[in-house]
């Protein structure tokens, strides 16, 4: 009989070469095993006992040690395996999940575009228009926070270092356009956008495509005067070759070959041409753009620019002419999002609202209001595309304040009205700049002069009827085209009760806004190099590498540049700051 109390069931399986295999069953008592009717010799039991005695260990033991060993094995794997992930993850595990996502990142810059400006624009359309009282505009409505804007050299900063600090996230100089303070080239989050992730890349503006802001992101010069260099960059003629897909906006003056008519290059070269052996299709009128297929990938690398320096204020613009922002934007979704279509890499896309600012340096409130209801409708176009591609997030930003502005002018030395007159803007047909334009250099018969400014300029461009014959006077006499601006928007400003500190920018704060993926992540005050901290962070991107890259690359122009003329801009009213255009 076997002992009760056996720990295993030690079952003849018939095998010729005489082992007992072993089962997991447990039996209770002699009769268990007697029952079962396996047993015919006692000596099988034996080859158990004997079993226990060669090992020292029950079986029931020996199996109980091996299944303990098994468990700590197991947590010592998962130990090592979890720290091994951990250190993955702090090191490059973060970076590759994330660039293993599709995400587009939508970067739009309100140049000088500051707080008091957003109250003026929503005052105005809720005016004008009748609308209910808490009318908020797209811009409104994605309000996560603040940005400050200070460079590294001023707590007042310019476009080109507050650019530089969205697109390098780093801080540099006043005139800075993609290098550090120590003037050496900072890799951009277009450049790593493009190199690293294989995103389609895109520049959307209504200043010239050469200016600060554009150039910040696409190029690498030590002042932002040298926009015939900054172009260079553009077509890809530098150490990483074309990084820009698609650039649309103004600025053809610096791709064609100077001296000419049509040139405002220091130099000889064509970069037109040069741009289309690198594979660029080029465009340059209104004709061109709408034949452009949206939803093709095909056209590209696309440059098309719209006009010879800036496009048109959008109080002046002609829509048979130049193509609005908001139309540039969705043209530009639309291609990005074909070339993209089949691939997992995204696209990242600057949009800037350029003349927001230009109207502000030239307290202009009736164009400078134009120019934010056009960035309103890009906003609206980018926000669509966002709830219709949720992988997407739009940023909106502005590089700083301009004007000073304040939605409140004390007109005299009595105590002020409290009010500000929105109805004063909404007849104004045309731009301070395209105003003075008209009126410097058109005529020497003062008389005809004092005509055309009280029948034209001020009733039918200003939509001003009460006009005085000392403005009318004045106007008609002024030969400096710094104070005949200063004389139309003082005409303007005095009668909607508007203020401007300045004719340059503000250190004040400016707002932030997102919209999508993680936008949440942008809420409270941030530095505007946290800016690009968001976007390397949600792409994944090594800024520092690029910059290794491209360490050796020129930074200087070798042809004298084009020194911007008041306010820090030329051309704001074309021929006096243009030196080669007509």
């Amino acid at each position: 009989m076997a002992q009760a109390g056996v720990p295993y069931a030690a079952v003849p399986r018939g095998s010729s070469d005489g082992r007992v295999h072993f089962s997991d069953e447990v039996h209770e008592s002699d009769a268990d095993v007697e029952d079962n009717g396996l047993f015919e010799h006692r000596e099988t039991m034996e080859v158990a006992d004997n079993d226990t005695l060669y090992y020292g260990m029950s079986l029931g033991t020996r199996r109980r040690m091996r299944k303990g060993r098994v468990f700590w094995a197991t947590v010592v794997c998962l130990v090592v395996v979890s720290v091994v992930g951990i250190f993955w993850l702090y090191f490059d595990g973060i970076n590759w999940m994330q660039r293993s996502k599709k995400r587009n990142v939508i970067l739009m810059v309100s140049d000088g575009f500051g707080p008091a400006s957003e109250t003026m624009a929503r005052n105005f359309v809720q005016q004008v228009h009748g609308l209910p009282v808490g009318y908020q505009s797209p811009l409104d409505e994605i309000l996560v926070g603040s940005s400050r804007t200070r460079s590294s050299d001023s707590l007042v900063t310019d476009s080109a270092a507050g650019a530089t600090a969205l697109s390098c996230r780093m801080k540099s100089y006043n005139g800075a356009i993609g290098v550090d303070p120590e003037r050496m080239p900072c890799g951009t989050v277009l450049e790593a956008a493009k190199l690293q992730r294989n995103m389609a890349t895109g520049l959307v503006v209504t200043s010239r495509i050469t200016h600060a802001t554009p150039g910040a992101f696409s190029a690498h010069v030590t002042h932002r005067d040298m926009e015939d260099l900054i172009a260079e960059y553009q077509i890809g003629n530098y150490s990483l070759g074309p990084m820009v897909d698609l650039m649309f906006g103004g600025g053809r003056c610096h791709f064609e070959a100077g001296p000419h008519v049509n040139s405002c290059r220091t130099d000889a070269r064509d970069l037109l041409s040069e741009a289309r052996a690198n594979g660029f299709r080029t465009l340059d009128s209104r004709s061109d753009f709408d034949a452009l297929d949206a939803n093709s990938a095909q056209s590209l690398p696309l440059l098309g620019t719209f006009a010879a320096s800036h496009m048109d204020y959008e109080i002046d613009r002609d829509p048979k002419q130049q193509p609005s922002l908001a139309e540039m934007t969705n043209k530009a979704l639309g291609i990005l999002s074909a070339a993209t279509k089949n691939t997992n890499s995204g696209f990242f896309l600057m949009v800037e609202g350029s003349r927001i600012d230009m109207a502000a340096h030239t307290n202009d409130p009736a164009a400078h209001v134009r120019e934010i209801v056009a960035y309103w409708d890009a906003i609206s176009a980018v926000r669509a595309y966002v709830d219709a591609n949720p992988d997407t997030v739009l940023i909106s930003v502005s590089d700083h304040e301009t004007g000073g502005f304040s939605v409140a002018k004390q007109l005299g030395p009595e105590y002020p009205e409290y009010l500000w007159n929105p109805f004063a803007l909404e007849p104004v047909k045309h731009s301070i700049e395209y105003v003075s334009s008209k009126l410097l250099g058109q005529t020497t018969d003062s008389a005809k002069q004092y005509e055309f400014v009280r029948d034209t300029v001020f009733p039918k461009w200003m939509g001003i009827k009460d006009a005085s014959h000392e403005e009318i006077l004045a106007v008609a006499q002024e030969a400096n085209s710094v104070q005949l601006r200063q004389l139309l928007s003082t005409a303007i400003s005095d009668r909607a009760q508007l203020g401007w500190a300045t004719h340059g920018h503000s250190a004040v704060d400016v707002n932030l806004y997102a919209y999508g993926k993680d936008a949440h992540l942008l809420r409270g005050s941030h530095e505007n190099t946290d800016i690009g901290d968001f976007i390397v962070q949600a792409l994944g991107l090594n800024l520092e590498l690029i910059t290794s890259l491209i360490k050796n690359d020129k930074v200087v122009q070798d042809t004298p540049a084009i020194k911007q003329a008041w306010m820090g801009r030329r051309d704001l009213d074309a021929p006096e700051h243009h030196p080669h255009m007509h």
